[in-house]
């Protein structure tokens, strides 16, 4: 059996998704397909629009055979972090033979010899680096003008300026890193960009999705507003829009939990931020990941002026801070997630356990695969760790207390009954 494996967010769940999914298999010839997805917070540094265990039901049901659950350490992390965390997972399941990711270049041999020169650092790439920086380049315009000199090449932007081949680029580094025997291949992202905040005629981007559920009114592009979203569009209209946009199982889906379980946003969490950076001084905030000296100052001095969560990350924006790097700066505050856990995480074989999100029935025959090759205990309940270690117990405890506190947003949000990790049954298909 041919296994490949998907490292994906479905925030939310598309057609560029199933695409994706039924490409993959056709590209590397594999039986099945495995995916490993962020949960309830994603990279850019944000609450996913909807739950975890719905988008793993859309997966599910569009292709995939079974998902697993990234660790929130590194679903929420820079680039590097999330791809390194997210391909050793899939290297340590012990049965996954290809991986196949969305590019928009299409072109693995060119991510692959970036992604060499940046693992090897040779000498004379390392030298134009430190001169660009010294000039006063930002480091991504630095490594991007030194790759382009040491390439021979007038300008390689065209492979370092889209996020998608950004993440190619971590995943094949991250592949050498962990010198894993998985074979990458990669296939052409379908027509809209990452960050199109357009619907198209097919393949809209899950930016697109989310600006859509964001709108104040049935037309589209008319005003965008922030925080309750829904509560002057008629949630028929937005379906509309959505036919083309989404497998028809999804819309399904999005339709029967409108309300119920979604949409979650940022600022859903605000008053969670704030007591969060209420009781932490300057000196605290420095041991979490992502936050800086300069950002920690930047957000005691600024707390005054915090009215809700998207517009406090908007107002620490500064050149040098990105809004990416700051949200995820924030929200690991608010989760408790530490720069030295990670280290620790990292230096003890970064997982722990493989925990199962769902699964097809009619590829049950994966799951004893899975259990008899990997080198991580599989956890399909809570209340069944005895096989994982101290460290794995705390990474664990991470995880479900971030997934608790985005229940008990919705649990305040939509007045339904909370849902307690604990008590979350496996999605069998």
């Amino acid at each position: 059996m041919k296994i490949v494996g998907l490292i994906t967010e479905y925030n939310p769940f598309h057609n560029g998704h199933q695409y994706h999914i039924q490409k993959s298999l056709e590209v590397t010839g594999a039986d099945a397909a495995i995916v490993v997805m962020s949960g309830d917070y994603v990279q850019r540094g944000t609450p996913a629009i909807m739950p975890k265990h719905l988008r793993a039901e859309m997966a599910l049901k569009c292709g995939a055979c079974a998902v697993f659950e990234l660790p929130v350490c590194y679903a929420t992390a820079t680039a590097e972090l999330f791809a390194l965390g997210a391909v050793s997972f899939l290297d340590q399941l012990g049965v996954v033979d290809y991986l196949c990711f969305g590019s928009e270049c299409n072109d693995l041999d060119g991510l692959t010899k970036i992604a060499d020169i940046l693992c090897d650092e040779p000498d004379e790439y390392t030298k134009f680096l430190k001169e660009n920086l010294r000039a006063g380049m930002s480091f991504p315009t630095a490594r991007q003008d030194a790759l382009s000199s040491y390439m021979g090449i007038s300008d390689c932007s065209f492979l370092l300026s889209d996020p998608n081949n950004i993440l190619g680029i971590e995943y094949l580094k991250a592949l050498r890193r962990v010198k894993s025997r998985i074979q990458p291949f990669t296939i052409k992202r379908m027509e809209s960009d990452y960050h199109d905040q357009t619907l198209r005629s097919t393949y809209s981007s899950a930016s697109a999705i989310r600006s859509l559920l964001a709108y104040s009114s049935s037309v589209l592009q008319t005003q965008q507003v922030t925080g309750e979203t829904f509560e002057n569009t008629p949630f028929s209209s937005i379906l509309n829009e959505l036919e083309d946009q989404v497998p028809k199982s999804c819309l399904a889906l999005l339709k029967d939990y409108h309300k119920v379980l979604y949409p979650v946003y940022q600022n859903d969490f605000s008053l969670l931020m704030k007591y969060k950076l209420l009781n932490k001084t300057p000196q605290s905030f420095i041991r979490y990941m992502d936050v800086s000296e300069t950002l920690a100052n930047r957000i005691q001095n600024n707390l005054n002026d915090f009215f809700n969560y998207k517009q406090f990350c908007e107002l620490l924006k500064t050149r040098e801070l990105t809004q990416t790097r700051i949200n995820r700066a924030l929200l690991h505050i608010m989760l408790g997630l530490k720069k030295n856990n990670v280290r620790e995480y990292m230096e003890n074989g970064g997982h722990f356990y493989a925990k199962l999100l769902g699964f097809r029935k009619d590829r049950q025959d994966l799951l004893s695969v899975i259990a008899k090759k990997s080198a991580l205990p599989l956890l399909t309940r809570l209340s069944d760790t005895d096989s994982i270690s101290e460290i794995g117990q705390k990474m664990l405890r991470h995880d479900i207390l971030a997934s608790n506190l985005y229940q008990s947003v919705i649990t305040d949000k939509y007045k339904t009954a909370f849902r307690n990790e604990y008590k979350q049954p496996m999605l069998k298909i």
